[in-house]
């Protein structure tokens, strides 16, 4: 437990309406979509840098943790207070948009903002901002920067690093820092916003983020591809993608989610004999442009052994055909009553031996493992389907099969985690992707950002 002392002194900073360490607000803040719990000391807001400043200088001189937070949406326990500490929470009063430069195409905003609220506002003045994690309507553009979030246009347009240009931060000492600029090149320096780039709160409080915007699309339409076998349809996915398709999003479910999603909503239409389905949208400047990736894809997805080839006329068709998509992962439930599931990712031209190794494991251990994602950028979300979670030895085996799978994407080239990071979830995993050299090595950067330890302390192995 914090003295009373520090959290006076923290109320000086802050005022009392902005630091919270009753129970209500301690059990408010202490999870997130792991399910996991770690209460914490308490629950400050700061109101500006200049707080997160003055906070991370007493705490850094009395050796307090802190743990930065945003809308605690994340999968891998990377804002919980799992050492203890106190949450130092983003989203109440570091929220807002600060400039929206038309004539740099760049928009300036704090770290608490939600990524949909900037999506809408950018759009509204004929400007785009792609990274759209399926958190989007509540995950923060902090905690976006934080994980490196992808999402479903990641295929044509990259992740949450692509976009960022520059980054004010506070280092756990108080020192105030900017990494980066709004020119397009800069290459003086260490790249320092790239390092802070998925450190999930681990080396510094992000405070400002200015992050690079491009042109809106004037033209979108649906597909979808429906293959005998997944194996098909994920071939089709690089083959396609070599020959010349661009589509924003490339998404897949296999035969086991299809069934689970026949099952769990009759009344959307999948074809029977579908083993794998590949959907997406493909964007453009001009009509001409849709119609010639349109055909790039269809002949494509035809010389891989698509059986059909669908595209919606309109917008209402199209969120049909997302219908799938969208809620394959609550589908996946029929098979069990506890998901393990992960989000590896591998070279796309691995996708196909990926998963045939996969299910392989599943069947090893007695598993049905179904796959879905996001297979235009190699991202895999692997779902261990344990039957009966009181049982502790499928739990055990469950968790096994989740360790082979770690290891058997590695050595295919992949990673432990195309968008979710490590936090404390996957840390025990990490020697399989790292060596001890390399791990060595963030321990070094950790050691010369954060020397008394006090900023999210143990994530990520370290």
């Amino acid at each position: 437990m914090i003295d009373k002392k520090h959290l006076d002194y923290l109320t000086s900073i802050v005022g009392e309406e902005n630091i919270k360490s009753d129970k209500a607000h301690l059990i408010a803040f202490c999870y997130d979509a792991t399910r996991t719990r770690f209460e914490p000391d308490a629950v400050v807001f700061p109101r500006h840098e200049q707080d997160v400043s003055d906070i991370l200088k007493y705490c850094n001189e009395h050796q307090i943790i802190i743990v930065p937070r945003g809308a605690g949406s994340g999968f891998t326990g990377g804002a919980l207070p799992a050492n203890g500490g106190i949450i130092l929470s983003l989203e109440r009063h570091m929220n807002k948009l600060l400039e929206i430069d038309m004539e740099n195409m760049v928009g300036v905003v704090q770290p608490g903002l939600i990524n949909m609220n900037f999506q809408k506002a950018v759009e509204e003045v004929g400007l785009f901002y792609p990274p759209d994690p399926a958190s989007e309507e509540y995950s923060t553009l902090g905690g976006n920067v934080s994980e490196n979030a992808g999402g479903m246009r990641a295929a044509k347009y990259g992740i949450t690093k692509d976009y960022v240009m520059a980054l004010r931060a506070v280092l756990p000492n108080g020192d105030i820092i900017v990494a980066g600029k709004k020119t397009i090149k800069d290459v003086a320096g260490y790249n320092t916003a790239g390092i802070l780039i998925a450190s999930e709160g681990t080396l510094a409080v992000i405070t400002e983020i200015t992050l690079k915007l491009i042109p809106k699309p004037k033209y979108k339409k649906t597909y979808m591809g429906v293959f005998p076998s997944v194996d098909s349809a994920m071939t089709a996915v690089f083959k396609s993608l070599a020959a010349g398709a661009n589509p924003v999003a490339m998404e897949f479910l296999d035969a086991l989610v299809i069934k689970a999603l026949r099952q769990k909503f009759p009344q959307i239409s999948l074809p029977e004999h579908a083993g794998g389905i590949l959907v997406g949208d493909v964007d453009a400047s001009s009509e001409a442009e849709i119609e010639s990736q349109l055909q790039t894809l269809k002949e494509s997805f035809a010389a891989n052994g698509s059986i059909d080839f669908i595209i919606a006329r309109d917008e209402e068709e199209g969120k049909k055909l997302w219908f799938a998509r969208r809620n394959a992962s609550p589908a996946t439930m029929i098979y069990g009553t506890k998901k393990l599931n992960e989000d590896i990712s591998v070279p796309r031209s691995k996708l196909p031996v990926a998963l045939e190794g996969i299910y392989k494991i599943g069947e090893k251990y007695g598993f049905n493992v179904p796959c879905f994602g996001h297979a235009g950028d190699g991202n895999i979300h692997v779902n261990v389907m344990v039957k009966d979670k009181t049982n502790e030895k499928e739990m055990e085996d469950g968790h096994k099969a989740i360790e082979e799978i770690f290891q058997y994407v590695v050595d295919l080239g992949g990673t432990l985690s195309g968008e979710h990071g490590i936090g404390t979830s996957k840390a025990p995993f990490m020697h399989i992707a790292f060596t001890e050299a390399e791990m060595n090595l963030f321990r070094s950067i950790k050691n010369a950002f954060d020397p008394n330890n006090i900023l999210n302390p143990f994530k990520m192995g370290l």
